[in-house]
This record gives structure tokens, C-alpha cells and sequence, in this order.
């Protein structure tokens, strides 16, 4: 039932984000501590221990009640939708009276029928940036409202060729309008509105530059151990060529289709 669905999804949703935050039972973090050099085995075992309690019991415990408490993870923000996160779909839908169709859509619990939603195919009109077809745009898990269109130009008028619900060729066009957000930008709004007011952001900023930095770090020198048990030394180079090619596009795609990439590797 729906209380099943829903502890099922976030189970497996805090399985897969813990396991990024921590590693816990992945066997990575080993290959870091095995290579120290401690006085005694325990002392690294204690290392090993605090990194975790740092990482997710201190610091994922606060950014979840941060958002929790302020209210914003389930509040609509202005903000331009990635199209990752963006469907168009026939006709116009209400978060009210038509709840129970767009979870089922959302968690892909419903089979085809004449409950399910149905994906806008073929032209949207557009006209000064407002869309003038029976269309309802989602966004991040919600209905978009006050959807804008634009172009390089300005507001963009004319037609987008719709297939199945997405939208095929996005160069230079772009959606913005209110939505729910996630990720770092979630974060940050829910930090400028705790204690700090606007600097709430700049923590969000640093906390992320600095744990981006040693992840980047940590995993090249994993992967650099592993290709050297695999294949030898002399790989080393070339994956390490590989692996700054990978952290430059994962910085400019957009962030869902990296964390789908993240969850099936």
C-alpha cells in the first residue's frame, strides 16, 4: 500500500545517499587506511570511525533537520529547471485533484491505463514565453507554475517539438518558473533561513567546495590503487588523464543524470 510504497522509497533512497556520504560497507575507504602509517593498528581504526560520525551523524543530521525544520523542502522556489528533471504532459493537472495520478507517475508505481498521465507529443506553442498548449509542465517532483520560456534572445516565442513528454532539442532554450528544488540549492535556501539569514549560503558554498575537494582526491587515489592491482603501474597516468576529464563533465551536467550514473556504478 501507499505506507509500504513510501517507507520502501525512502529506505532505498537513504541506503544510496548514506552509502555516498559515508562508504560504509563499500571497502574503499580500507585501501586509504591500509596504506598509513600508525603507531598502532587501533589509533587508524579510530580515524576510520570518526569519519563517518563526522560525516553523517554530525553533519547529514543537521543539514536534514536545517531542511526539515525551515519547511522548504516542500515549498515551490523560483529557479531554471534542468531538463533532467523536466516533463510535459497532456492537459491541465492539479496537484489536488489529481495527487494520487502524480505519485504514481513520480515512483513509476502505475501501469498504463486511464488513470496514468499521458506525455505531450508534438508542437508546444509558445508565445512570449507563456505556453499557449494544454500542457502542464513538471518539474523536480512537482507541477511547474508560472513557467517562462526563453531563448538567447529573450522570451521565446513559436514551437518546441515535444517527444513523449521531453523536450528534443534544448540549445538555447531555457524553462525557469516556480518549482521544488533538491540538492545544493535546497540546502542553501534552507540555511538563509536559520540563524546566519543570507550567509546561510556561503556555509552551504564552503562545506561543498571543501567535501567536493577531498572527494576528488580520495577517489583518484582509489582508483589509481585499483588500476594499479588490475593492470599495473604504468596505467596509472592514463586513468588519472581520464578521471580529471570525468570530474570536469560531471561538474557542468546536470546534477540528477550524475546521481543516476553514481547509483548504477
Amino acid at each position: 500500500g501507499f505506507l509500504g510504497a513510501t517507507i520502501a522509497y525512502a529506505f532505498n533512497r537513504g541506503v544510496n545517499r548514506g552509502l555516498f556520504s559515508n562508504e560504509a560497507g563499500q571497502g574503499s575507504a580500507p585501501i586509504a587506511h591500509a596504506a598509513a602509517k600508525a603507531e598502532h593498528p587501533v589509533s587508524e581504526g579510530m580515524v576510520a570511525i570518526l569519519e563517518p560520525f563526522i560525516d553523517t551523524i554530525v553533519i547529514c543530521s543537521i543539514t536534514g533537520l536545517t531542511l526539515l525544520s525551515s519547511g522548504v523542502w516542500n515549498e515551490k522556489h523560483q529557479n531554471d529547471f534542468s531538463f533532467a528533471d523536466l516533463e510535459i504532459m497532456e492537459g491541465g493537472l492539479s496537484e489536488d485533484a489529481d495527487g494520487g495520478r502524480l505519485f504514481n507517475h513520480f515512483n513509476n508505481q502505475g501501469w498504463v491505463n486511464s488513470e496514468s498521465l499521458v506525455p505531450f507529443q508534438g508542437e508546444l506553442a509558445v508565445k512570449e514565453g507563456r505556453i499557449k498548449s494544454e500542457a502542464t509542465v513538471l518539474h523536480a517532483r512537482s507541477i511547474a507554475e508560472d513557467v517562462v520560456v526563453s531563448d538567447n534572445e529573450g522570451l521565446f516565442s513559436g514551437v518546441l517539438l515535444i517527444q513523449k513528454g521531453r523536450l528534443q532539442e534544448t540549445t538555447g532554450i531555457t524553462f525557469s518558473g516556480r518549482s521544488l528544488i533538491h540538492s545544493a540549492p535546497l540546502t542553501a535556501i534552507a540555511f538563509n533561513k536559520g540563524l546566519f539569514g543570507d550567509y546561510g549560503q556561503y556555509i552551504v558554498a564552503i562545506g561543498l567546495l571543501l567535501f567536493a575537494f577531498s572527494t576528488a582526491i580520495s577517489w583518484s587515489y582509489y582508483g589509481g590503487r585499483s588500476v594499479t592491482y588490475l593492470f599495473g603501474v604504468k596505467y596509472v597516468n592514463y586513468y588519472r588523464v581520464l578521471y580529471v576529464i570525468g570530474f570536469f563533465l560531471a561538474a557542468i551536467i546536470d546534477t540528477t543524470i550524475v546521481w543516476t550514473f553514481a547509483g548504477i556504478a
